[in-house]
């Protein structure tokens, strides 16, 4: 229940502070005097969009606070969970327009994001404005209403169906892209076919391309690597016809020479043992000549097995740049390859979760709509006495299940509502035949109904006597008054008859003070009272007596 509103600096109004009770408390004013900005404030208060335009002329920033008290169970727990408990069982708001554009949210004192602060607000006020009334034309409001009216419980059952829908058009989604795509899966599966076993068949090695360049190099140049190797060999080692002796022979000759020397002159011993080193060095050098020699040997057609070879590696380049890129890459391709083929499989899951998720969503679907039939049933009776206590004792409703044939997510039928004001007359759908008047009372009946479930504790109309007059407004007076039996309301209205039934009236007017028009809402006393429904009929004499008999009589 809404304890205290706080409006500072918003719009035409400067500093407005009312206290509130339960049952009904009106606002009325001359048109133009701000009573819609009291809706606009409460409404930003509870999370609604937010404009610098709302900004009093001159002013910075405009700030609305309200407190609430008898909040809903869900809500104070999850007050509780997220570190905002109530104080003194009071839950503090605050909102704060900015000429930046930015605005503050805080809870309990607290800065909170708008998102969690929208969270907290959800359930505590709920406000009805003329607009309403033509939502109340459109299928899906209709709904709505039905769905709301089902409780907690019922409006579970109603995700849980939405969710199944979900994942069954989710799953159709899937196959349905599945059969799109089949025909270039298979082209897609014979070219990387043909691509794996290109590659298999010539089966690439890392490193292989490197070597084999090596070896060709080393076979374009075998007759001259050859020849070089035999002269050397000659050279060092052999007697060539132009030579009697080889270079080895030479060097052990001129080795014999030093060692006489040496024996002759000390001095030179050390020349003969580093001849002698070169001697032995220059052994060992033709040993490893001769085996390189001997190892030569140079297969015939090898050069052409060789360009051959390096031909077909060249043709991998396709896939890759390196060998190492073109095996990553048949890898790549035998996992797309695998995918591929196992796309029967895949549509044989998709199949069964088709079917499963259809037989979840037909359930789920079943029991919302037994849940809905049982709703509307209560729903038509209830309204009808609602309807008769707001002068429509012939009108009627009655709520028409359209069967859908595909899973939708608001179950399994369409619903729409049909209305009959007289006796005699078939019911026809509500957009096509209800009036102004009618469709005030009858979202005024569906409020009435709904007041007696829900956890909501504040009611906001907005003119909802509009269009409605003569005897029925009073009816309509008291059908606001037995909603404020059991809830918190407020009410703007033009009509004494309404304000007559009211447990507290303000009044809202405009005035000029130092240059600056501003609205102001001040508490009535009785006689006020009197005096501001005696305006609301007309001003004249004799609308003072009757709003004195208006006075008497809500009173009574």
């Amino acid at each position: 229940m809404l304890e205290e509103l706080h409006i500072k600096d918003f719009a035409l109004m400067e500093d407005v502070h009312l206290t509130f009770n339960d049952g009904m408390t009106v606002f009325t004013g001359e048109t133009g005097a701000g009573k819609s900005m009291l809706v606009d404030a409460l409404g930003i208060l509870l999370g609604g969009r937010a404009s610098t335009e709302f900004l009093r002329h001159g002013k910075d920033k405009a700030c609305i606070e309200g407190i609430f008290s008898q909040l809903p169970e869900k809500l104070v727990t999850i007050l509780k969970d997220e570190g905002y408990p109530l104080e003194d069982n009071l839950l503090f708001l605050y909102r704060e327009i900015n000429e930046s554009g930015k605005n503050i949210c805080r809870v309990q004192g607290r800065t909170v994001p708008l998102s969690l602060y929208r969270t907290f607000c959800e359930g505590l006020v709920d406000i009805h404005d003329q607009m309403e009334h033509q939502s109340l034309l459109l299928a899906e409001t209709q709904r709505e209403l039905l769905d709301n009216f089902g409780g907690e419980e019922h409006v579970k059952l109603l995700h849980r169906v939405r969710s199944a829908a979900k994942t069954y058009r989710d799953i159709i989604a899937r196959e349905r892209d599945l059969l799109h795509s089949e025909r270039d899966r298979e082209k897609r599966e014979e070219l990387l076919r043909y691509q794996i076993e290109e590659i298999e068949r010539v089966s690439p090695v890392p490193g292989e391309e490197d070597a084999l360049d090596k070896e060709k190099r080393f076979l374009m140049n075998a007759e001259k690597i050859v020849n070089l190797v035999n002269e050397a060999y000659e050279n060092l080692y052999s007697r060539s016809q132009d030579a009697s002796e080889s270079a080895f022979d030479l060097m052990g000759s001129a080795s014999d020479k030093m060692s006489e020397l040496a024996a002759l002159d000390p001095e030179i011993e050390q020349l003969h043992k580093n001849l002698e080193v070169i001697y032995y060095d220059l052994e060992d050098y033709i040993s490893k000549l001769r085996a390189y020699k001997d190892g030569l040997d140079f297969e015939a057609g090898r050069l052409d097995e060789i360009e051959t070879r390096l031909i077909e590696l060249g043709k991998m380049k396709r896939y890759g740049y390196t060998i190492e890129a073109v095996l990553e890459k048949k890898t790549e391709m035998e996992k797309e390859l695998e995918e591929i083929v196992h796309l029967q499989d895949e549509k044989e899951n998709i199949k069964r979760e088709k079917r499963d998720a259809l037989t979840e969503y037909n359930n789920l679907a079943e029991e919302l709509s037994l849940n809905r039939g049982i709703l509307a049933d209560r729903i038509e009776k209830g309204l009808a006495a609602e309807l008769q206590d707001l002068g429509l004792s012939e009108a009627r409703i009655e709520i028409i299940f359209t069967p859908v044939t595909e899973p939708s997510q608001e179950g399994a039928e369409q619903i729409e509502f049909y209305f009959s004001a007289n006796v005699g007359e078939p019911p026809k759908p509500l957009s096509k035949v209800a009036s102004g008047g009618e469709m005030a009372r009858l979202m005024l009946a569906f409020k009435s109904l709904l007041s007696k479930i829900e956890t909501v504790d504040t009611f906001v109309f907005d003119e909802v006597d509009s269009g409605v007059g003569g005897r029925t407004i009073t009816k309509v007076a008291e059908k606001l008054s037995h909603i404020a039996d059991n809830r918190q309301v407020l009410c703007i209205t033009h009509s004494a008859p309404v304000a007559a039934f009211a447990d507290k009236h303000y009044g809202i007017s405009k005035s000029v003070i130092a240059d600056r028009t501003m609205t102001q809402v001040r508490m009535l006393e009785e006689n006020e009272r009197v005096q501001e429904m005696a305006r609301m009929l007309g001003g004249e004499s004799i609308a003072y007596s009757l709003a004195e008999e208006l006075w008497h009589q809500a009173k009574k």
